[in-house]
């Protein structure tokens, strides 16, 4: 296959959908079951649109392992690796992720299957970002986190000791982006789906 990028990688982070373990805040307005559902809808329209414009090569990095029938039938269904997420927390395993790209390849990008406002676009765009010499891209979130974060280089000191899972990863990683005199580019706000309310907002949508 060739690719407009050949150099970078596309790293998707995603949960198995097993019910009762994804998208646990949308329980009980939606059963578990109807939870896993929404994730595995989800996932499948991220995976979709990460091979369908060929930009790069694409990898799936799975938790808690690779062998879920999810995981395996996205990689017979689509032109991706499949790669086990390792680490304490999700620091340890972005960084880690990151640190196994760039043995591979010189500009990496990390995205979750949580964002359905993330397009084809946006991904060319963080990818150019990183090609034009910039050290970090990001795409801030809504409630104060991020939804994609690319390097050319692995960036550490973005990932030890953050406040994971609250609004202040993304003042926190600017921050350092700031102390550490990185080079970045942030690609528009988008929204990920957590909420019932988002739940709404992506059925509008």
């Amino acid at each position: 296959m060739t690719y407009k990028y050949p150099d970078a990688v596309l790293m998707i982070f995603c949960k198995a959908p097993v019910p009762g373990q994804v998208k646990t805040r949308l329980i009980p307005q939606l059963t578990a079951g109807q939870a896993a559902e929404l994730h595995i809808e989800l996932s499948t329209k991220t995976l979709q649109r990460a091979v369908q414009s060929n930009l790069c090569p694409v990898q799936l990095w799975c938790a808690p392992a690779t062998e879920h029938l999810f995981f395996t039938e996205s990689a017979a269904n689509y032109p991706l690796v499949l790669r086990q997420q390792q680490g304490a927390d999700l620091g340890e395993r972005m960084h880690h992720a990151f640190c196994s790209a760039f043995a591979d390849y010189s500009i990496a990008l990390l995205i979750g299957c949580d964002c359905p406002s993330l397009t084809g676009q946006d991904l060319e765009q963080a990818l150019t970002a990183l090609n034009r010499g910039n050290e970090v891209v990001l795409a801030p979130a809504e409630d104060g986190g991020y939804v994609l974060i690319g390097f050319n280089r692995p960036q550490p000191e973005l990932f030890d000791n953050m406040p994971w899972g609250t609004s202040r990863v993304l003042d926190e990683t600017r921050d350092r982006i700031a102390r550490h005199r990185l080079r970045h580019h942030e690609l528009r706000e988008q929204w990920d789906l957590d909420t019932p309310e988002d739940l709404e907002r992506y059925r509008q949508h």
